[in-house]
């Protein structure tokens, strides 16, 4: 009986999303077909197949990577000063955004999840994850006296997400640099909570 490397398995499985996240990007979920992402990751239907049950799975599947990656970054956040572990956080969850292309994604989890209740609830719980740590990490920040909350820790940590939701939503703007503009979400965030400018 053959084994299977769960290694190369995971890396094969996150070929197919990551190459399926840039045709869902682009040409949006409904108009891609599962023949476009066998070709553009260079696999055969049978071996999609092996890894995901439908293309929906591998849409939801995207989503679950995203908060694996999250919780990583979170574990990490965690080990820092807690105002470094908010500054931390808060650049990962600006990442995607310096690619034009993942404008197209956005759009499209939103059209996607107000018909697919499992993905709302997969998006929404990947939410709640980061908004409950940094809502911890900011409470950690003001207690050690590095930032002065002006609300509730919860509240803030609202705010911050919405801050960089907010930079997603910008995307559709071709005139908008978001690489250029990380710094200033930083320093509306520092400013908010009463911080030292990063």
């Amino acid at each position: 009986m053959r084994t299977v490397d769960p290694v190369k398995h995971a890396a094969k499985k996150r070929h197919i999303t990551d190459t399926a996240a840039g045709l869902f990007a682009e040409k949006g979920f409904d108009r891609t077909t599962v023949a476009d992402i066998c070709k553009a990751a260079d696999i055969s239907t049978g071996s999609l197949f092996h890894y995901f049950p439908t293309k929906r799975a591998i849409f939801r599947e995207i989503f679950e990577q995203d908060g694996k990656d999250n919780a990583e970054i979170l574990a990490r956040a965690v080990e820092l000063s807690p105002w470094d572990g908010v500054l931390m956080v808060i650049d990962h969850l600006c990442v995607p955004a310096l690619d034009r292309s993942v404008a197209g994604l956005v759009l499209e989890v939103v059209a996607q999840a107000s018909r697919d209740p499992q993905l709302w609830e997969l998006v929404a719980r990947n939410e709640q994850a980061v908004r409950d740590e940094l809502a911890v990490l900011l409470q950690r920040a003001h207690d050690a006296g590095q930032i002065k909350l002006p609300v509730s820790a919860r509240t803030a940590a609202t705010w911050a997400q919405g801050l960089v939701d907010g930079l997603y939503g910008r995307l559709v703007d071709p005139d908008f640099d978001a690489s250029a503009q990380v710094s200033t979400l930083r320093l509306i965030l520092s400013r908010f909570v009463g911080a030292q400018a990063p």
